[in-house]
């Protein structure tokens, strides 16, 4: 059965000296940034608060938005359209251990960020211009259909 949903998703970048953090699958071979679909109901923030105390232990001290990024994707012959609302986030103390088994978090450093497969790709590109110009972005990603 064919997925028809619009997944809306927060998704954070979380910086420590010089280095951003990002998460790895165990199971997969590429990273992705923090966060996680947002509940029916439940607000913006309630969900960047939740996804981070659920996947790292954190506490939020300030939020800022910073842009969204469109995902039409396919995985594991799914097709998937997400919405990533994506913000900078200050936490409340600086450990990043996962509290959950099937992730990983990893501090990057900003070369091997630019270098290593982030998924979304518009969504490493946006960021990656944001490091820089400190603009609020959009940016919009289609998967190649003819992979299907």
């Amino acid at each position: 059965m064919e997925n028809k949903e619009i997944e809306i998703c927060v998704r954070v970048v979380i910086q420590h000296q010089g280095k951003i953090l990002v998460c790895k699958s165990k199971e997969k071979n590429y990273y992705f940034f923090p966060g996680g679909h947002i509940d029916f109901e439940e607000t913006v923030k309630e969900t960047l608060f939740r996804e981070l105390k659920e996947e790292l232990n954190l506490s939020i001290k300030n939020w800022k938005f910073i842009g969204t990024v469109e995902n039409i994707f396919v995985e594991d012959n799914k097709k998937h359209h997400e919405i990533n609302l994506v913000f900078n986030i200050d936490v409340d103390k600086i450990v990043f251990k996962s509290q959950e088994d099937h992730i990983d978090f990893i501090l990057m450093d900003k070369d091997k960020f630019i270098k290593e497969t982030v998924l979304p790709v518009a969504l490493k590109k946006a960021i990656s211009r944001w490091l820089k110009d400190k603009k609020i972005f959009w940016a919009s990603q289609i998967y190649d259909k003819s992979i299907l």
